[in-house]
C-alpha cells in the first residue's frame, strides 16, 4: 500500500507538475534520506541537510525518470548514493571527526559520546563499505535493495557487510563496548 501511495504522489508530480503531491514525498522521505546523509557524512549535520535538499531537487527535476522498476524510495536512495559521490568526487572528502561538528541523531537513548564512538567507528570503514553499513543496520534495508541502490551485485553487497560488521565489532570491542 505504502508503494501505491508513493506511485500515486509521482504521478501527480510528474504528470500534473503538483507540487504539494511532492511535498508529501518529501515529508515521508526527508527523516530517513537526512540520516542516510548523517551517517556517511559522520554526524555533519548541516553538510546532511545540504546534500538532502540536493538529494530533493534532483529527485523533483528528474521525477518523469522513474520508471516504477523498483520502489520509489530506492530510487530516492539511489540520488542520494550519487548526490553523496558526486560530492565526494568534487571535494575529496577527508574528515577529521575530532572537528567534526556532532549532534544528536536518531534515538534519543544514545548520549553524545556513544554517537561519537559509533561515528569514530563508521570511520575505520571504506566508503562503501560504511555505505552498505548505513542502508542495512540504520536504515533497515534488506541486501537486496541495497544491491538495487548500490548498483553492487548482492554478493559483493553481502561481502561488505560481513567485512565491515567484523571491523565495526572489533573497533568498539577494543574500545569498552561489550559484543
Amino acid at each position: 500500500m505504502k508503494e501505491l501511495d508513493d506511485i500515486s504522489l509521482v504521478t501527480q508530480v510528474a504528470v500534473f507538475h503538483n507540487r504539494k503531491a511532492f511535498d508529501k514525498l518529501v515529508v515521508k522521505y526527508q527523516s530517513p534520506i537526512r540520516r542516510f546523509f548523517l551517517n556517511q557524512t559522520l554526524g555533519d549535520a548541516a553538510l546532511s541537510d545540504d546534500l538532502a535538499q540536493e538529494c530533493f531537487v534532483k529527485a523533483y527535476v528528474n521525477i518523469r525518470q522513474f520508471r516504477g522498476l523498483s520502489g520509489f524510495s530506492t530510487w530516492l536512495y539511489r540520488i542520494a548514493y550519487n548526490v553523496y559521490y558526486d560530492y565526494v568526487r568534487r571535494h575529496k572528502l577527508t574528515t577529521d571527526l575530532d572537528t567534526a561538528e556532532v549532534r544528536r541523531v536518531g534515538a534519543d537513548h544514545v548520549s553524545i559520546a556513544e554517537q561519537m564512538d559509533i561515528y569514530k567507528a563508521l570511520e575505520i570503514l571504506s566508503e562503501t563499505e560504511r555505505l552498505c553499513v548505513t542502508l542495512q543496520l540504520m536504515e533497515g534495508h534488506p541486501i537486496d535493495k541495497i544491491s538495487e541502490i548500490t548498483h553492487l551485485p548482492q554478493g559483493t553487497v553481502k561481502s561488505h557487510l560481513s567485512r565491515s560488521k567484523q571491523k565495526l565489532a572489533k573497533y568498539l570491542k577494543q574500545n569498552g563496548y561489550e559484543g
